[in-house]
């Protein structure tokens, strides 16, 4: 793990307003910045960057965060990766997180540098092969988006790549790819008169590349073109791993974010068609099954993902895959559908058959996951029998409980029930699922007056404390007690300052300090709630220490409730009578005059 001290060391040196204006032009606006969200698509800007804070809030969508938080979510990066690349931004050296860690980015560099030259190399090839030019117009794409995807041609010759690379020799090229060593110690290049697709990670550089045969493959091979299959990738290596890079990511991100939908497809050609159409929200797979690893990345780009397949067999079976995959990354804010094209069709040919609308219409109302889950599973069984019914439910069971979206799988819990002639609850007992809590997403009953006020004056403090955190040095923490998450996040914001891990607190910082920690969502939702406020710096004052004053009382009145129980029960000691005189006093120099 990267160390604590260094993350707050690295917010303290950077400025979230260079770091965000990297990426989206700021205007200053009184104390703060604002801009148009790029996390939506709005006309009026209501995304406003706090320099004093060092935190940026969206009024509009509610996305907020760091300026770590802010590369994570816009450039759609881990949070290592978030960490390095800010801490390279301003000369800081990343501690070793470990040493398989620190030997995989040193491996990662140099290979980096190869992958770019390659794709330059590429590049240079197209432009000089009438062959490549004529394929790529003859699919309907123009100069201008051949070089917004970087594409090329890697000319159909054994050992092409030496014009690029004197040193052919060079294990790394082995090691990244790019070049193939037979059992006989012969060196030739992977790929060989192809279109060459690069794969970019999501800080722009080439990881790995996917070639596509020019023409049908059997057209291909009669030209005398190399056999192959329609598309080549490069293998697994240091820099690339299938199952969890997407093509086409980086230059659909603005696309995504403005539809909040993103389209997978399957192939790198469907990607650029789409592209070429004006639906630039598309990627693909990369010849692979799609994996949680992608869903994961995918929702946290956007609410919705669209699957988009071949309506024959080998489509539904890709798009079961996908459903897999999806259901332990899914919430009841997010959903996945399903988009069969017509048998002769595949995204690219139906773009310029029907033209991008069309092809939009049918992105906006797709084969929902329930619905695919529910037809394949009543595909298999016949459900005119009490066998079939029960062997309904068993198909369903893995389904169901591995789906991670608790409103979504009652929803289809009750249909699986009703499809087996069974009620929910039996479903629910037979699949061991736990029922969902009585209540929930609804406006939960009114707790008992003092419950009530407890949890107001935790809410009241906290919110105080994150609008200016060096408050949290003045709260009187032993009078903070329960086990309300609001005080919880109080007590820990207290600690953490008192033990002087949070120099300088400010907004930003303290929420990486909680990042993935036990508080991180109270302390997100209560950011929510007073970032919509506009409060008096006077007034905020005057609050915490009314809410202080509370707290006061209401400690002392519990002190004195609970020596007047004793009192009736067993008597007091001389001690315990002295000490309710006391807080009996305390109490009356408490109350308004």
């Amino acid at each position: 793990m990267i160390p604590e001290s260094f993350i707050q060391e690295l917010l303290s040196r950077v400025d979230i307003v260079d770091v965000i204006e990297r990426y989206v032009p700021l205007k200053k606006g009184g104390a703060n910045y604002q801009a148009c969200c790029p996390f939506h698509s709005e006309k009026t800007p209501s995304f406003t960057v706090s320099p004093s804070k060092q935190f940026y809030h969206c009024f509009g969508c509610g996305a907020h965060g760091s300026a770590l938080g802010f590369l994570m979510q816009y450039s759609g990066l881990g949070f290592i990766e978030a960490v390095e690349d800010l801490a390279h931004s301003v000369g800081m050296q990343v501690p070793k997180v470990s040493e398989r860690g620190q030997s995989d980015r040193a491996k990662k560099a140099p290979l980096t540098d190869l992958m770019l030259r390659a794709a330059r190399f590429y590049k240079e090839q197209l432009k000089a092969s009438p062959k490549a030019i004529d394929y790529l117009k003859g699919r309907g794409l123009t100069g201008e988006i051949a070089a917004r995807f970087g594409l090329g041609y890697a000319p159909d010759d054994w050992q092409g790549l030496q014009k690029a690379f004197p040193d052919y020799d060079d294990p790394a090229l082995a090691e990244c790819g790019l070049v193939i060593v037979n059992d006989q110690g012969r060196r030739y290049d992977r790929f060989r008169d192809r279109i060459m697709f690069p794969i970019l990670d999501p800080r722009g550089n080439v990881i790995g590349f996917g070639g596509r045969i020019i023409g049908p493959p059997a057209e291909a091979a009669a030209d005398g073109a190399s056999a192959g299959p329609k598309y080549l990738n490069s293998p697994e290596t240091p820099l690339f791993e299938k199952g969890r890079e997407l093509y086409g990511l980086l230059p659909a991100r603005q696309a995504i974010r403005d539809e909040d939908t993103v389209i997978v497809v399957e192939g790198y050609m469907d990607v650029v068609a789409l592209a070429q159409h004006g639906v630039g929200n598309a990627v693909a797979t990369l010849g692979t099954a799609t994996t949680p690893n992608h869903v994961h990345k995918l929702l946290r780009q956007a609410s919705k993902i669209v699957f988009c397949f071949d309506g024959d067999a080998a489509g539904r079976k890709a798009a079961w895959r996908a459903l897999e995959a999806s259901l332990d990354q899914l919430a009841d804010d997010k959903s996945v559908g399903f988009l069969f094209l017509p048998p002769e069709h595949d995204p690219d040919s139906f773009v310029r058959a029907e033209g991008a609308e069309a092809y939009r219409a049918l992105v906006r109302h797709p084969t929902t996951l329930t619905e695919f889950l529910l037809r394949e599973l009543k595909s298999g069984v016949d459900l005119a029998t009490a066998e079939g019914r029960a062997r309904l439910v068993h198909e369903a069971k893995p389904q169901l409980l591995k789906l991670s979206a608790p409103v979504l799988r009652v929803q289809l819990t009750k249909a699986v029930a009703e499809a087996a002639a069974m009620t929910q609850a039996e479903v629910e007992a037979q699949c061991g699922i736990k029922p969902l809590a009585k209540g929930y997403g609804s406006r939960p009953a009114p707790p008992p007056r003092r419950r009530s006020i407890e949890i107001s004056l935790a809410k009241t403090l906290l919110e105080a404390v994150l609008r200016r955190p060096e408050r949290a040095a003045r709260m009187p923490v032993e009078l903070i007690d329960g086990d309300r998450p609001e005080a919880l996040a109080l007590l820990a914001i207290a600690r953490a300052i008192d033990h002087g891990d949070l120099p300088g607190a400010n907004l930003g910082s303290l929420m990486e300090y909680f990042r993935g920690e036990t508080f991180e969502a109270t302390i997100a939702e209560a950011i929510g709630r007073t970032a919509d406020q506009t409060v008096d710096e006077g007034e905020e004052e005057t609050v915490f220490q009314d809410a202080i004053e509370r707290l006061r009382a209401s400690a002392l009145k519990a002190e004195i409730d609970e020596l007047n129980a004793k009192a009736r029960m067993h008597g007091l000691t001389i001690e315990e009578e002295t000490r309710r005189a006391e807080l009996l006093a305390a109490k009356v120099r408490l109350q308004p005059r």
